[in-house]
């Protein structure tokens, strides 16, 4: 099934996406490898970690490049770092970034209502 939507949710830990329709959706759950392999020091900014990681964003990249639009949304800062990443490494990819917004700790379930309310909203649900 084609899917022209997406929603990533991100933090420095692990990113949730979820292609979707009105009626269909699949997702996939991508962890950072730092998470398992390394132990964050006392007053490192996750986010200069990240950016130290750029396979995970690599790997989120690649995951959402056939969607037309996307939403990217986060409790924190990473969301900001991975568009900078996006706007830097891919180009097209940071084209279809429709809006980057901040959410919580939704499950999948919520997220992706929210997803689908944010486009229905903005009209570009198709």
């Amino acid at each position: 099934m084609s899917f022209n939507h997406v929603v990533v949710w991100l933090d420095q830990a692990e990113a949730h996406v979820i292609h979707f329709t009105r009626d269909a959706a699949e997702s996939e759950v991508i962890k950072t490898a730092s998470v398992h392999s390394q132990h964050r020091k006392s007053g490192v900014d996750a986010s200069i970690e990240s950016e130290q990681n750029p396979d995970y964003l690599n790997e989120i990249a690649t995951a959402i490049e056939a969607a037309q639009e996307i939403l990217i949304v986060g409790p924190g800062q990473e969301k900001l770092v991975f568009i900078k990443h996006l706007e830097k490494q891919h180009a097209a990819v940071a084209a279809k970034v429709v809006s980057v917004e901040t959410v919580d700790h939704p499950n999948d379930g919520q997220l992706l209502a929210y997803a689908r309310k944010y486009f229905v909203k903005e009209g570009i649900m198709h």
